[in-house]
């Protein structure tokens, strides 16, 4: 019998995958653990490894196509069978018929109607995990009107758009030559090593406007499965979960300080720069470990709530299309030179939507900053089943009294936000004022 690939779980909410791209084609030899697909799940485009060895026979959910978790999605031939005889049979089809590709009905009604597409629904109203690190356009060119008439997956669009790149120049990948997410990502990084290659230096422009809905027209937007997910996650979470809300100013004197001697001790000699949030997320491992109730998560199936005597910290990062919360795990064991390290590997690669699958689960509290886009509070939805999620606003100076005298102060405001069916307010107080300790006497955090 035939080996078969089948879709895998590649995130916990996932039912089931686009096959976005096969590495591999019919006749191809493939060893296990060998990278044989590209999938979009509900979170992100993932790598897909193959836990089989042979030929691969038949592939059964081409390009573009859609398969339940479980379903085979290829036949591969194993020792002493012949994958002609297997593609012949057609042994293990999938159970369903994976649709054929097609274009979104919104914008099907746009290529119609002669419009472009209109804005990507990102902005997040109540300030809910957002990214702890914007990126912004380089040498942005608006793209051409012409874009919609351009063969090209929804994801791949909208990443170009965000992106100031020019669907006319990129030549398509996928199948009938049509555009996938990584044509654009890496027409983007061309364009980005031509121009330093060239000897001029990257400047920041301001991005071009989107554009916009023509008067007394309307526009429909299908969500896609990462915001769909996104969707009914947090609406679970708001109408299950019986929210509370906490806010404190931490004095950030110290804390920016400290990151100065970072700064000389790393960034001259290793190139490493130490951020304000870095030691923001190192405070936040130390106070977890001092509120351990914190640092947990709640199954209300079994009404049972599991301590972790480790922290991986999640860290809310926006993308085009929605946010994903990369893990960072064993955040308190490290030092503020490998936090910044790892987590800067992270984020470029939840951007990239490189991540694997361990490295988006698992989190046991996860944080939110707003700070580097100027937000002074807000408050975040606690992501279930974690009890708590901290939503950091910016540090900047302000006038404060200190010893009864007016001063200007680097200050800070943080709001926690906590599952009250495990976490009481007093919990959430210990916690908070834990995390004002150590980032206004950052020598605690090296007891």
């Amino acid at each position: 019998m035939p080996a078969e690939i089948t879709m895998p779980q590649l995130s916990d909410t996932m039912t089931e995958g686009t096959l976005v791209k096969w590495l591999k084609k019919e006749g191809d030899k493939v060893k296990a653990g060998e990278i044989v697909a590209e999938v979009e799940t509900d979170k992100a485009t993932m790598e897909m490894e193959s836990f089989e060895s042979g030929t691969i026979a038949s592939i059964l959910v081409p390009e573009g196509g859609k398969a339940a978790v479980g379903a085979a999605i290829a036949l591969v031939a194993t020792t002493g069978e012949k994958p002609e005889d297997i593609k012949k049979t057609g042994a293990g089809a999938p159970a369903t018929k994976p649709p054929a590709p097609k274009e979104p009905e919104a914008e099907t009604e746009r290529a119609e109607n002669g419009e472009a597409e209109g804005p990507t629904q990102d902005a997040h109203k109540d300030g809910s995990h957002a990214t702890s690190e914007v990126a912004s356009s380089l040498d942005a060119t608006p793209p051409s009107h012409d874009d919609d008439r351009v063969k090209a997956s929804p994801l791949a669009r909208r990443i170009a758009k965000d992106m100031g790149v020019d669907l006319n120049t990129i030549k398509g990948s996928g199948p009938g030559g049509r555009i996938v997410q990584a044509d654009v990502l890496a027409a983007k990084d061309k364009a980005g090593h031509a121009s330093s290659g060239a000897g001029k230096s990257a400047t920041l422009t301001t991005p071009s406007l989107p554009s916009r809905v023509a008067s007394g027209q309307t526009e429909k937007i299908t969500l896609n499965k990462m915001r769909q997910t996104i969707a009914n996650r947090l609406q679970l979470s708001k109408q299950t979960i019986p929210h509370f809300y906490e806010t404190i100013d931490i004095d950030m004197t110290a804390a920016t300080e400290l990151r100065k001697k970072l700064l000389e001790m790393y960034e001259k000699k290793e190139g490493v720069r130490i951020s304000i949030g870095d030691i923001i997320a190192k405070a936040v491992a130390c106070a977890l470990k001092s509120v351990p109730q914190m640092n947990s998560t709640y199954d209300d199936k079994t009404s049972t709530v599991t301590r972790f005597g480790d922290v991986n910290l999640g860290m809310a990062v926006a993308l085009p299309d929605g946010l994903i919360v990369p893990v960072l795990r064993n955040i308190d064991q490290m030092g503020f030179k490998e936090i910044r390290v790892k987590s800067a590997d992270l984020v470029d690669r939840a951007r990239a939507q490189k991540l694997k699958r361990e490295e988006m689960s698992g989190a046991t509290f996860t944080v939110s900053n707003l700070g580097l886009m100027g937000i002074r509070e807000f408050s975040a939805i606690v992501n279930p089943p974690e009890v708590g999620i901290l939503a950091i606003g910016a540090s900047v100076d302000r006038a404060v009294v200190v010893d009864g005298q007016l001063a200007v102060r680097n200050q800070m405001t943080v709001t926690l936000s906590c599952d009250h069916r495990v976490i009481d307010g007093a919990v959430a107080a210990q916690f908070l004022v834990s995390l004002k300790n150590y980032l206004e006497v950052p020598a605690l955090m090296l007891m």
